[in-house]
């Protein structure tokens, strides 16, 4: 085992699905006794109490990632670990520059979290980023993208060499999830013999589309006797109130914002939802799938058509279209789904397996 670390570069550690791919990757890799570091622009997030003790972080105290391009080029000279693994495209563009800067031949993996074509508008803060992508990204070693939606995507948008692209699914599923998904939940309404309980997790954004959730439980509640639960927190949480009491659903709806365990409610969920406009590849999904959950996913581009195989292991439904996903929870309460093969499904993105591809693509 070489002496050098493998590192991994994100902006923080706040609650997404990138970040938490991170820590499972590194916690993945720590059990092979694999030297790493983490480098952060800023050390902040509800992530950073699971980094393994064994990683070595790096806090670049940058605030803004653009502001992280000389630290971490200089950590790059000081450290010269043997990869280089950065995480979502604005840090991509800075981990790339940043290796410029410090003229060292470490191998970069860019890894693109989303898929660019649907979230460029809201994710990619500034015109100039997708010209810095089709400018950069060649120079890395590899480009990943954590389903073949996002490559698609890449391909479309920019041409790059398909020698340079891979597909790597987020490593999620682990044994920590399982073990977390069997703890108590203090929800009242999780109780036995309580209504039953539709869950959403996500941030409380644009993205994630729960004004169309909402919108549809509302359909739902005019027939059937039902709760529904959205952990997350984030931008929208006020207007998401506003229509929750326009509704006149309150009673029904909570928002208990973001919680460090969120596969307990998994597991006593009636059903997980999924309402985005677009994803890269939505890790909540499998990890419902995980804990045995019944699932319901918009068709949205990209990952829950190809986690789902086109709508085996769940119902796929139309974005932004309450009427067709009040329909898709009706269904649920009245169709009896076999949840081990929902489990079974859900280990094709275990930890092991992307942990291997990652080395797999060094050891290229």
């Amino acid at each position: 085992m070489k002496k050098e670390p493998i590192a991994f570069f994100i902006p923080t550690l706040d609650g997404g699905g990138a970040e938490r791919a991170v820590v499972n990757l590194l916690k993945g890799m720590v059990e092979r006794d694999i030297l790493l570091d983490l480098v952060l622009a800023s050390a902040k997030g509800p992530y950073l109490s699971q980094i393994p003790k064994q990683v070595r972080l790096f806090n670049l105290e940058a605030g803004r990632v653009i502001k992280a391009i000389l630290p971490l080029s200089l950590y790059l000279r000081q450290n010269r670990p043997q990869m280089l693994i950065s995480q979502m495209c604005h840090a991509n563009v800075i981990a790339l520059i940043a290796r410029d800067l410090a003229r060292t031949n470490t191998p970069l993996i860019a890894v693109e979290q989303a898929n660019l074509s649907n979230s460029k508008s809201h994710l990619m803060r500034a015109n100039l980023v997708p010209p810095l992508m089709k400018w950069l990204y060649p120079r890395a070693e590899a480009i990943v993208g954590v389903s073949q939606g996002v490559i698609d995507d890449l391909e479309m948008q920019f041409g790059f060499q398909k020698e340079k692209l891979s597909v790597i699914y987020n490593p999620v599923v682990d044994s920590d999830l399982i073990a977390k998904a069997k703890a108590p939940v203090n929800h009242p309404w999780f109780q036995e013999g309580s209504p039953p309980v539709f869950l959403a997790v996500g941030r409380l954004t644009e993205q994630k589309d729960f004004l169309t959730l909402i919108k549809a439980f509302a359909i739902l509640r005019k027939q059937v006797q039902a709760r529904l639960v959205i952990l997350g927190e984030g931008e929208l949480r006020i207007e998401l109130e506003t229509l929750i009491n326009t509704l006149g659903i309150a009673e029904d709806v909570s928002l208990p914002g973001f919680l460090e365990n969120p596969y307990a409610y998994m597991n006593k969920a009636t059903a997980f939802v999924l309402s985005s406009r677009w994803e890269g590849l939505p890790t909540v999904l499998i990890e419902a799938m995980a804990c045995g959950c019944p699932v319901i996913a918009t068709d949205c581009p990209s990952g829950p058509n190809e986690i789902l195989e086109a709508g085996k292991y769940g119902i796929l439904i139309p974005m932004g279209n309450p009427e067709s996903l009040s329909k898709a929870m009706l269904q649920i309460l009245e169709t009896p789904v076999n949840r081990d093969i929902l489990i079974q499904r859900a280990m094709h993105f275990s930890r092991e397996q992307s942990v291997s591809k990652y080395l797999a693509l060094l050891d290229r």
